[in-house]
């Protein structure tokens, strides 16, 4: 090997073979770049071959390629961030060690000076000269200093943000990834609905962030503030920039509470809450545990929502508690949905009418909750008939329970990436951008049809996966996404509704019938329900005994 040490951290070198990595690690280096594109000559070894080597040696790695004829402020700021990660010595690399050289010197002379940096690579036996003009920028030229960069930048550290964090990380272990969230606490939020049902309780739904953020992630605890996809770079709210090779948007969604005239200054009192909100899931399970007898309202908005069981299941829990206190028929409950129909789709309904029917739930379609006066005990709702005429009423309530409208968050819906309706624009198969081919994104920000569930992101974030790696390679995405979404929904302790279904509302069962069917003594659910186990976390989901499906569903997935 031919190693030309340009200062105590970085030595470059040639195109190094795989065998020479134990000789690396011998020597003392405790990391390797390589700065070659993958197949840039026959028999050359691609980065996830000097990856493993380097793994099986004890060495970390970084793969950085560029091309030498265009060498980017990106791949000058990816090579600073990996001067500052990675364990020193370093040793860099490409065909004749030039373009290694020339990365380093780019990267570091804001910090030690155009001359010192032409000075030691001029010893290692690199004439850099040419570089001058950038080494030594005119006072007003961008400042590097101000940027970071990264071969992945995922916003938002939600459950579709982490998972394909892990995803990437699964599939190729020297990824360079940034995960930027201001939160410091990760929320189960599909558990706040058994908070409000008593049985969860609230800590039991957070962690800190920085315990689920998988290892080898960078975290920016920072807001993002705009998209700025012509530079291929975000731009976070201390102004600091993050440029990047392939963006992951994963924000989530915002829960729009000012869209209900009144419910901001009531809500988490006057008997007005909502499972939607940490804070406030507690305050309904103490409203149902007291309410004697009166009217009970549930609302839910026009979609899309996340969770779009959640309004429905608050219902059900509150029903089943009254039920057993011997008390349903001295309350009075009412579903008001702005949609026209209990659920999209229509196998599972049955199944859900019979709760409803044990609850003496009146349901009330084309319902939509316009504002909402806690010290008055009145809502407002508009209501849209059949020929479409639209009414108002005011109800009075004991207890109301409150599904918000919900939008994309602001700086997605003001930025480039947004459709007209607000959400980010990718394919519903790929989840590419549509016009950004190094975008991705999944969860509730993206514009698919599909159902926005814990469990849609749960298949979202390997298809990104595996297609974020395939655009990085220059190859063609060919993972596909189906539109699964899953909703289970609780209509008492221990049993759920499975609804899994996917785009156009086609049933994908992942579950099969024989491991269902609770009156099979051969199933989970006989097994479970026989308490010859506790009670179990259902993919995260629910604490139960048994599943409760449609005859539908069972005939469908036989």
């Amino acid at each position: 090997m031919d190693i030309r040490k340009v200062d105590d951290s970085i030595s470059v070198a040639p195109q190094m073979k795989l065998e020479d990595v134990h000789e690396l690690a011998r020597l003392g280096f405790k990391s390797i770049i390589s700065n070659r594109p993958d197949g840039e000559e026959d028999g050359q070894p691609n980065a996830d071959m000097v990856c493993m080597a380097a793994e099986g040696a004890g060495l970390e790695f970084r793969h950085i390629p560029v091309v030498a004829s265009s060498i980017g402020d990106r791949s000058v700021a990816l090579f600073g961030e990996a001067m500052k990660d990675l364990p020193k010595p370093i040793l860099a690399f490409c065909r004749s060690g030039t373009r290694a050289a020339t990365l380093w010197a780019l990267s570091q002379a804001p910090e030690i000076g155009g001359d010192a940096a032409l000075k030691a690579t001029k010893a290692a036996g690199y004439d850099l000269s040419k570089l001058r003009p950038r080494l030594f920028p005119m006072p007003d030229a961008k400042d590097l200093k101000a940027a970071s960069a990264c071969d992945v930048l995922i916003v938002g550290a939600g459950a579709a943000g982490i998972a394909t964090a892990a995803s990437l990380l699964k599939r190729r272990k020297c990824l360079n990834i940034v995960l930027v969230d201001p939160s410091e606490r990760h929320a189960y939020q599909p558990g706040w609905t058994m908070v409000g049902g008593g049985i969860f309780k609230p800590e039991d739904t957070v962690r800190p962030m920085a315990d689920v953020i998988p290892h080898g992630v960078r975290w920016e605890k920072a807001s993002v503030a705009e998209f700025d996809p012509e530079h291929d770079c975000v731009v976070l709210s201390d102004h600091r920039r993050i440029n990047y090779r392939m963006l992951v948007a994963a924000p989530g969604i915002k829960l729009n509470w000012a869209a209900i005239e009144g419910l901001e200054e009531t809500l988490g009192r006057n008997g007005v809450t909502s499972n939607y909100r940490y804070d406030t899931a507690p305050y309904t399970w103490s409203l149902v545990q007291n309410l004697k007898g009166g009217r009970a309202l549930f609302t839910q908005p026009s979609m899309p929502i996340k969770c779009a069981g959640a309004p429905q299941k608050a219902m059900y829990l509150s029903g089943d508690h009254w039920f057993r206190q011997g008390r349903i028929n001295d309350i009075t409950i009412e579903f008001h949905n702005a949609g026209p129909v209990l659920f999209g789709v229509k196998e599972y309904v049955p199944a859900l009418m019979e709760y409803v029917k044990r609850y003496r739930a009146d349901l009330n379609f084309g319902s939509k909750l316009l504002s909402v006066d806690g010290l008055k005990k009145e809502a407002r709702f508009a209501r849209t008939a059949a020929d479409g005429t639209v009414t108002e009423e005011t109800l009075a309530f004991d207890m109301i329970h409150i599904c918000p409208p919900q939008v994309a968050p602001d700086f997605v819906r003001n930025s480039a990436l947004a459709n007209q309706a607000g959400w980010i624009e990718v394919d519903e198969v790929s989840l590419q951008h549509k016009r950004y081919p190094n975008i991705f994104s999944l969860g509730d920000a993206a514009a698919t049809s599909n159902a926005k569930t814990a469990a849609a992101a749960r298949k979202q974030a390997p298809i990104v996966a595996e297609n974020v790696l395939a655009a990085l390679d220059g190859k063609p995405t060919r993972a596909a996404y189906d539109g699964y979404g899953s909703c289970p929904l609780t209509v008492e302790r221990g049993k759920i509704v499975l609804a899994e279904f996917g785009y156009g509302g086609k049933l994908l069962p992942t579950f099969p019938t024989w491991l269902i069917d609770g009156t099979r003594p051969s199933s989970l659910a006989w097994y479970l329900k026989a308490e010859a186990l506790p009670p179990i976390y259902w993919h995260g989901m629910l604490k139960g005994r048994e599943w409760l499906v449609s005859p539908e569903l069972k005939e469908n997935a036989a």
